[in-house]
């Protein structure tokens, strides 16, 4: 593995680094020498989480041993000073990402360098718990059943927790290795300890730990860890939502129904201690009934004190600054000095209900938590540190919503109002970090941008910043803004705009386009859901035309790609994403289409790489609404401190951020394509607002360099379509991983997987070595581009919405067979993994020799515009190969022409366009089935004029082609046959000598039972070339 020296430090790194890859490891090491904060963005696919480890632990290396390895004292307690000498002086790294599943690909990453620190994985118990019992239960209830079973006095007394600390001490080297949840529960079932209490005891004594974020960012869960913080490193990657989480984190939302659900268990913890003390006649007052009796009545205060609260408009609701909390429980007799007694008391009635009902042998209390147990972490949010400094940052708002949104709980829903606290600071989560002494954080994301209201969001000083660029070429992406649609209305899905029935069926028009020209897998973003359902009533419901018999905008779209819709509901999620993945590999379809709105799970919980993502449309810019009380109120917030001169930071007003978070919900979207160094795909923008050097700028950087802006539809139909062609006709060969993957798993091994710890999905690669498979480069630069390519204008717009466009757009309309390679099949059907063979390929788009060195790279579809293969023999009548058709004059219904692996099924030539061709050629030359025929001007007007009818002579062709491919499908079998069209294609392009392809066919109908298909196919080769063909023919029939 190379080593690169950086700023002073030796980083072992496992393949070749890309610039970007240095640029990237000399931004992480140059915050940790300088203890500063960094912001760092770098897209999907860069290598950007080996990078980030592998400076780190240099770094760490650089400053003594890791902990792995080292002999430990057995009889020496773990908490003894002398066992933490050597933790406290080096700095401990916390890596913490978003989900367990990100987690678990960050721990493979590690297992791939050459560093061996000592590590740990924390998890929930619900990933960890191996209880026979507490393990079938969930989220709070199962910790408060864990909690009672670690109890000694407990009669289900938990055997696992009392083997923990032994074992650790007996194994010290447990995390000497990388190991993930599913490791520690392995250990657990097989040895006996708890997993979850393994975990937590390795912290004392690793170099790195890694956890979910939120773990962190709630305090009762940092404060629980035992960390030690000081000159600690902390790494946030997949960054990009942390400000709304801090801020959630710190904010609450108490809703009448839940105040009810909370009186109750008061109500019941009373009935419950005076019941145990009249059954005990005990003397014992940890149970005492006047301690709950004063938490309901304060409860019950509270209930009505929120209920008196004048609210004058339903929309605007009831809104205070942040310090009117304390003016309001203080009519409640709650300050900072009476509230640590009153979570006492809260604390003592959660214990008290989990013992009274038993959670551990009652199947109904699966799931549940103590509502009280809610009511303690609003207190402790509010009296914060047992002080009140922290209430500028936030606004008390009280809300009145109907009683249908609080079905949850059953308690009483009279008024139906939600007292809600919100924090508007991040920076607050935060802050604890900076004074626990912690040596830098470093936020890391693909999409960061735009980074200056992260800067402000947090209240954090970041001198280090870095907006990386993507390690893929400009021929492996397509990024363009769409204006118009095929009837040239204007895309803006503004709030003005997004109900205009025009607007709704042109963009539909637009999609069955889009759905045609890529292959495979196609993602549609929406800004809500309101606007994803309005649409897709639309295309439903209205035909393209006035007569009945007319296909709905939705029926043209499931011609070319299956569609699947995003559901409201997260339950319904999982199940969306299967139907996904079994229509994008149902080889009977030419791919799927998924219809997501930003922000959703689609936008940010999936892995859309290779064939389940070639191209990702973005409907219009996903802004919040203005009405929404807390859009509203966080607005205003930061317009109160633009105006403050003292803030130290640069301000961001609430315009701008209300601006910059569409952006970022847009940079999410679409990201979901190009997931690794050798995929490739398209970034539609369907809304003309992107055509603003503002809203360009707020793109991920490694965006913008790639954005064209379109004047009509025509040209973007135009360049997606080549950009499409070149990508899926590359033909490559496997490389070994060091030279191909550069530090990020590149396989085209894809498969769905689901997360076992979490809800997330994720379409996850596979390294698979030297099979790995790529895109070159340096191949497609060597294609020119210069020349267009006349088959690429036979893709018309789906313009169909009235008479008046049909007359203005006419459109040459060639028919195809269906048995040309394309129809049906898919990039990468499901199931199967691609391994290239060392054998000869042929590249049977670009005109080069079929011998090549078995190390060359072959060259994908060339752009050039080919020279027509004559096939017309001398003093013969012009014979036409049985795929091809005769050209006839006709109006393109666009859905009969799909575009499957690239390959166009039907070619059309807007008349739109014709100057273009007649430019670069004299004649018109139109692609049919995939073959390439010319006919001239002269002939096109001539077909014009006679209604699209074909000669008499030209259907016998026709026929006798016909007669004939069914008799070669007949003798031949599967494979033979497709080997034979093979050979066709490559005759038509001169990607093989003529005689390699008449030899091949020589071959391939010898046999005594093929004879008749080795004399007909004669008549289809120029006479020029009969001799040469002959003398293959008698040398087969000779060995017959």
């Amino acid at each position: 593995m190379p080593i690169y020296k950086i700023r002073g430090i030796d980083v072992d790194f496992p393949y070749n680094a890309y610039d970007s890859q240095i640029d990237y490891m000399n931004r992480v090491i140059q915050a940790l020498q300088e203890k500063n904060n960094a912001l760092l963005e770098s897209p999907t696919g860069t290598g950007k989480t080996l990078c980030l480890l592998c400076a780190t632990l240099a770094y760490r290396a650089s400053l003594g041993p890791f902990c792995a390895g080292q002999p430990v004292n057995k009889n020496e307690s773990s908490d003894s000073p002398s066992s933490q000498t050597a933790g406290s002086l080096l700095p401990k790294i916390v890596y913490t990402s978003r989900t367990h599943s990100q987690l678990r690909q960050v721990v493979q990453e590690l297992k791939k360098t050459n560093y061996r620190p000592k590590m740990t994985v924390l998890g929930s118990r619900e990933q960890l718990c191996i209880h026979e019992k507490v393990g079938l239960l969930k989220g709070r209830a199962q910790s408060n059943a864990c909690s009672y079973v670690r109890k000694r006095r407990s009669k289900h007394y938990c055997k696992h927790h009392k083997l923990t600390t032994d074992f650790v001490k007996s194994n010290p080297h447990i995390g000497n290795e990388p190991i993930d949840i599913e490791d520690l529960v392995n250990i657990g079932r097989s040895c006996g300890p708890c997993p979850y209490y393994v975990s937590r005891e390795l912290i004392k004594s690793v170099d790195i730990l890694f956890a979910p974020y939120n773990y962190l960012i709630d305090r009762s869960n940092k404060d629980s860890l035992g960390i030690e913080w000081n000159s600690s490193i902390l790494i946030f990657d997949e960054a990009h939502n942390l400000e709304s989480i801090c801020s959630d984190a710190a904010s609450f939302d108490l809703p009448s129904s839940l105040l009810s659900a909370c009186i109750s268990e008061a109500k019941s913890c009373i009935d419950i201690s005076i019941r145990r003390r009249d059954v005990e006649k005990s003397s014992d007052m940890t149970s005492n009934p006047d301690n709950f009796a004063i938490l309901r009545a304060l409860l019950l205060k509270l209930e009505k004190r929120i209920a008196e609260v004048p609210i004058d408009s339903k929309e605007l609701g009831f809104t205070r600054p942040g310090p009117y909390i304390y003016e309001l429980l203080a009519d409640l007799n709650v300050t900072s000095k009476t509230a640590s007694m009153l979570t006492g008391n809260i604390e003592e009635a959660v214990l008290l209900l989990e013992e009274d009902a038993n959670v551990i042998e009652s199947k109904e209390s699966h799931g549940n938590s103590c509502r009280l147990e809610t009511m303690g972490d609003i207190l402790k949010t509010i009296f914060r540190d047992g002080g009140t400094s922290h209430a500028k940052y936030y606004r008390l708002h009280v809300q009145e919503r109907s009683a249908s949104d609080f079905d949850s709980f059953k308690g009483n829903v009279s008024g139906a109002r939600t007292l809600s606290w919100w924090c508007f600071n991040p920076g607050i989560s935060m802050e604890d970090f900076s004074k626990k002494g912690v040596g830098s954080i470093i936020l890391t994301s693909g999409t960061l941008s735009p980074m200056d209201s992260f800067a402000y969001e947090f209240k954090l000083e970041f001198p280090i910043r870095l907006e990386n660029p993507h390690v893929i070429s400009s021929s492996q992406i397509w990024a363009g803004v769409v204006p118009v649609g095929p009837s040239s209305y204007s895309f803006n899905s503004s709030y003005r705009n997004r109900d205009v029935l025009e607007y709704k069926q042109d963009l539909g028009n637009a999609i069955v386009n889009f759905a045609r020209i890529v292959p495979d897998g196609l993602l549609v973003f929406f800004p809500s859901y309101y606007v994803m359902e309005q649409c897709i009533s639309c295309w439903k419901d209205h035909p393209r035309g006035n007569g009945a018999r007319q296909s709905t905008i939705w029926e043209r779209i499931c011609k070319f790609k299956q569609p699947v819709v995003e559901p409201r509901q997260s339950s319904l999620f999982s199940t969306s994403i299967e139907d996904f993945t079994s229509k994008l590999n149902d080889p009977s379809t030419s791919g799927a289409v998924f219809f997501a709105v930003c922000r959703g799970k689609v936008s940010e919980g999936l892995d859309f790489a290779d064939q389940y993502g070639r191209a990702v449309i973005v409907t219009g810019l996903p802004f919040a609404l203005r009405t929404d009380p807390k859009v509203r109120l966080k607005r205003e917030f930061l317009d109160e401190h633009v105006r403050d001169q003292n803030t130290g930071h640069k301000p961001l007003s609430g315009e701008a951020w209300y601006d910059q978070q569409a952006s970022r919900a847009v940079n999410q979207a679409v990201g979901r394509v190009i997931r690794h160094r050798h995929d490739y795909g398209a970034i539609i923008f369907c809304d003309e607002r992107f055509s603003s050097s503002h809203r360009q700028a707020q793109v991920s950087r490694w965006i913008q360099p790639h954005i064209q802006c379109y004047s009509n539809f025509g040209d973007v139909v135009y360049s997606l379509t080549r950009f499409f062609r070149a990508g899926t006709h590359l033909t490559v060969k496997a490389e070994p991983e060091e030279a191909v993957c550069k530090g990020k798993a590149c396989s085209e091994k894809v498969s769905l997987s689901r997360d076992s710890c979490c809800s997330e999905m994720k379409f996850k690669s596979v390294a698979e070595d030297e099979d790995c498979c790529m895109i070159s480069s340096s191949a497609r630069n060597s294609v020119d581009r210069g020349k267009s390519d006349i088959q690429l204008y036979n893709i018309p717009p789906a313009n169909r919405l009235s008479g008046v466009h049909q007359k203005k757009m006419q459109f040459v309309a060639m028919k195809q067979p269906s048995f040309l390679p394309g129809n049906g099949s898919k990039l990468h059907p499901s199931g199967i993994t691609y391994r290239h063979q060392t054998s000869e390929i042929i590249d049977l788009t670009s005109n080069v020799s079929s011998h090549r060195n078995s190390d060359e790279l072959i060259v994908g579809c060339s752009s050039k515009k080919k020279r027509v293969l004559d096939l017309k023999p001398d003093n013969m009548e012009h014979k036409k190969f049985p795929w091809e058709k005769t050209p006839a004059i006709t109006e393109v219904k666009l859905e009969d022409t799909p575009l499957r692996n690239g390959y166009i099924e039907a070619g059309k030539c807007p008349i739109s366009l014709t100057k273009k061709l007649k430019s670069s050629s004299a004649s018109s030359s139109v692609e049919v089935g995939g073959i390439r025929g010319s006919t001239t001007a002269q002939e096109t007007s001539s077909s014009q004029a006679n209604q699209g009818t074909p000669s008499l002579s030209s259907q016998d062709d026709e026929a006798k082609g016909h007669n004939f491919l069914a008799q070669v499908q007949q003798k031949l079998n599967e494979s033979e046959y497709k080997e034979f069209i093979g050979y066709m294609k490559a005759l038509k392009s001169k990607a093989m000598k003529i005689g390699a392809v008449l030899q091949s066919i020589a071959k391939l109908f010898s046999g005594q039972e093929r004879l008749s298909l080795l004399r007909r196919f004669k008549q289809y080769i120029p006479q020029k070339y009969h001799s040469l063909y002959d003398e293959y023919c008698n040398g087969r029939t000779d060995t017959t």
